[in-house]
């Protein structure tokens, strides 16, 4: 299957990232930019976003990047620095790049974005199976 056609294919199987309102922005294989703008039942008690949303959004660009590569591909590690407290209406970017892949691992940073402010740092590590993605 053609990489960058893997994440739509991905999305459509993805309730909880539809539910969040994830649209793929661009995608080519090792690169993933995803959008979402952040909803009133997103806030936590302090009426700000919930740290879940914006490591959702970013975790949901690392998974979809790191599937491109045509092979199922699953987070075994990830983190993520919130720098930035968001806030009902902001709208959401997330880009992914692959940093290092080899033949079982993957490597990627994701920058979550408001605008140009950087407001989350996010990395992951997926182990790369041998199974592939069909049409």
């Amino acid at each position: 299957m053609d990489g960058a056609k893997i994440p739509y294919k991905m999305l459509s199987l993805d309730s909880f990232s539809q539910w969040m309102g994830i649209e793929i922005l661009e995608c080519e294989v090792g690169r993933c930019k995803v959008g979402m703008t952040v909803r009133k039942e997103m806030l936590n008690s302090m009426g700000k976003a919930h740290g879940g949303i914006s490591y959702a959004l970013a975790d949901t660009a690392f998974g979809f990047t790191a599937n491109t590569h045509g092979r199922y591909a699953v987070s075994i590690e990830t983190s993520i620095n919130h720098i930035e407290a968001l806030e009902a209406g902001d709208e959401l970017v997330a880009e992914a790049v692959i940093n290092k892949v080899n033949n079982k691992l993957g490597f990627h940073i994701i920058e979550v974005k408001r605008g140009e402010e950087l407001v989350a740092l996010f990395k992951g590590v997926v182990y790369r199976t041998q199974k592939e993605w069909e049409e």
